[in-house]
């Protein structure tokens, strides 16, 4: 029996957070203290990106500046990057962003992040945007126009995640809230246009709230479509090729070498995504299988708007990293047996 169609995937949800199975399904223990070790007495800021360099060694992080924008902070760097330890090793990005949302780090190690909020009336306009910087901090792409939003081949409004497959291709998923663009835009490794597919619905290749993309061995293109709680799958020239809801309402996923999804939801509530828990739902997208769940740490998540990780990471040890909006921190699970 395979996980595609929603009953089933309810159903066997349901069960997976039932009772005992849910002890038996949660094979992480959650590192008491908050992870990464920020200079001075800074603190952290609203955390939704994050991403483990190419060799798992360390983890990239942008978070707001302290706050829930970088825009009072345009000398903070947001982007930074940390040793598994949760030693900073270095930042950049000062007065670029004012919401970084997404990133996604490539396999020579740039760093692409999305800015999911737009000002038209700042100075030089602020959000809209999507850049791409070098290992060592170095400005060398930026996709769309500052501060302008828009829904042509050139301008973005508010994009919420970045994936770039291995030939190159960009996939960008614009943009952030229901009532946006609500497609996803496909450009060449230059940035250029070549394609873009969907619009606002409920239906396959309809969106409402694309949050977060990641690419699979076989080359599909996965899109968490938060706010209709699913996740649709297509191939790269945007053809639909099923959706499941077993991996509840996602905000952020990653996938890893051996083909296992970590989606984690930070939403559902009785009001939102009725029935369902917050955490990380981790299982194959070979199968669709949801074999593990880490439970998000809030016991009343009908009376807050967001909690637990909003972005998802893992490192070359297995370890999963929470990027955390609500709470403002990062969070280490590690397996349960494992070394960390």
């Amino acid at each position: 029996m395979r996980l595609g169609m929603s009953v089933v995937g309810a159903v066997v949800a349901f069960t997976l957070l039932a009772g005992p199975v849910l002890a038996q399904a949660t094979p992480y223990r959650t590192v008491d203290e908050a992870w990464g070790n920020l200079p001075g007495d800074r603190e952290w800021g609203a955390v939704s990106a994050i991403y483990p360099a190419p060799d798992g060694q360390s983890i990239w992080i942008a978070e707001r500046c302290g706050e829930n924008t970088c825009i009072p902070h345009p000398d903070v760097d947001p982007i930074l990057q940390f040793d598994l330890d949760g030693n900073l090793l270095q930042s950049f990005g000062a007065g670029e962003f004012a919401w970084p949302h997404g990133m996604y780090v490539d396999q020579e190690g740039n760093v692409w992040v999305t800015d999911a909020l737009g000002f038209g009336d700042q100075p030089d306009g602020w959000g809209h945007i999507i850049i791409k910087f070098s290992p060592e901090g170095e400005k060398l792409m930026t996709l769309g126009e500052r501060g302008v939003a828009g829904d042509g081949p050139n301008h973005f409004a508010k994009p919420s995640d970045i994936v770039v497959a291995p030939n190159g291709d960009l996939f960008v998923a614009d943009g952030h809230d229901a009532g946006g663009n609500n497609r996803i835009v496909k450009l060449d490794s230059e940035g250029n246009f070549l394609m873009e597919w969907g619009e606002t619905g409920s239906g396959d290749g309809q969106f409402s709230d694309p949050h977060a993309l990641a690419i699979d061995s076989q080359g599909r293109l996965l899109v968490a479509d938060r706010a209709n709680n699913k996740l649709q799958i297509f191939t790269q020239d945007g053809e639909h090729i099923q959706s499941w809801t077993q991996f509840a309402r996602i905000s952020g996923m990653f996938i890893d070498e051996n083909d296992i999804l970590y989606a984690v939801d930070s939403e559902s509530n009785q009001t939102r995504n009725p029935g369902w828990k917050r955490g990380v739902y981790i299982g194959s997208v070979v199968d669709g299988w949801v074999t593990e769940f880490i439970p998000d740490p809030e016991p009343d998540p009908d009376t807050s708007g967001t909690s637990g990780g909003e972005g998802v990471a893992v490192d070359a040890l297995g370890n999963v990293y929470t990027a955390e909006v609500g709470p403002r921190t990062v969070q280490k699970h590690i397996r349960r047996g494992g070394d960390g």
